[in-house]
């Protein structure tokens, strides 16, 4: 059986508000060091409220929310962009860069790090590697399948070591065969011990690859024991 070692991510009496709406209301809930969770909801807003809390790119207006070592109530703005390089992000329509080619994609996430030229180089190289990209590393997005820029994405996701990452949508798109590899390469990364939070609507993704689910509903989270 698999330990979780300790909270990696907490929600405690959360409240959202945009525009004068709220988006959450005393949303609780905790996602364990090495979880694999599924996350569902009615609506966009609050899907993107809740990655937007975790990235801290949304502080919320009532309420604690803490990832990793670092919580909304004490951490200092200099410090947001050490706990994003934490977090890894696959957004559902990639944001690659057009003008890059893949491995300038995934290097532009160290390059902000400070890390030398020989360094990014060797982990570009090696992460590329992990998602069976490096035969594509001089090709640019439009010159890739879909499948080929979801694992670019989550190539640049993965560079910076997270301890979480996000996945938005991952498999929208990708027929059965793709679906398959890209859970594939997601369980890969989460037996690293990597926390992995993947939102959802597609049912049959759920039941096929079965793990919690967090389901966003009425400004609040509910568990569903899947």
């Amino acid at each position: 059986m698999q330990l979780y070692i300790m909270p990696v991510i907490k929600l405690q009496n959360v409240r959202v508000e945009q525009r004068g709406q709220p988006i959450l209301i005393d949303a609780n809930t905790e996602i364990n060091q090495g979880e694999f969770v599924y996350l569902t909801g009615h609506t966009e807003a609050e899907k993107r409220a809740l990655f937007e809390l975790i990235i801290f790119e949304e502080l919320p207006s009532l309420g604690v929310v803490s990832v990793g070592e670092y919580d909304s109530q004490q951490i200092r703005k200099r410090d947001i962009p050490r706990l994003r390089r934490q977090v890894g992000v696959v957004f559902q329509d990639f944001k690659l860069l057009h003008h890059r080619t893949v491995c300038e994609n995934v290097a532009l996430a160290l390059e902000v790090t400070g890390l030398s030229r020989r360094r990014i180089k060797r982990k570009t190289q090696a992460i590329l590697s992990d998602v069976d990209l490096l035969h594509k590393r001089n090709a640019y997005p439009d010159e890739l399948s879909a499948y080929e820029r979801l694992r670019v994405a989550i190539a640049r996701a993965l560079v910076n070591d997270p301890i979480v990452l996000l996945a938005d949508e991952p498999a929208a798109n990708l027929d059965s065969e793709a679906t398959e590899q890209v859970m594939a390469i997601f369980q890969k990364i989460n037996i690293r011990g990597i926390t992995v939070i993947i939102a959802t609507h597609d049912a049959t993704l759920e039941e096929r690859y079965s793990r919690r689910i967090l389901q966003l509903k009425n400004e609040a989270i509910e568990q569903i024991t899947n």
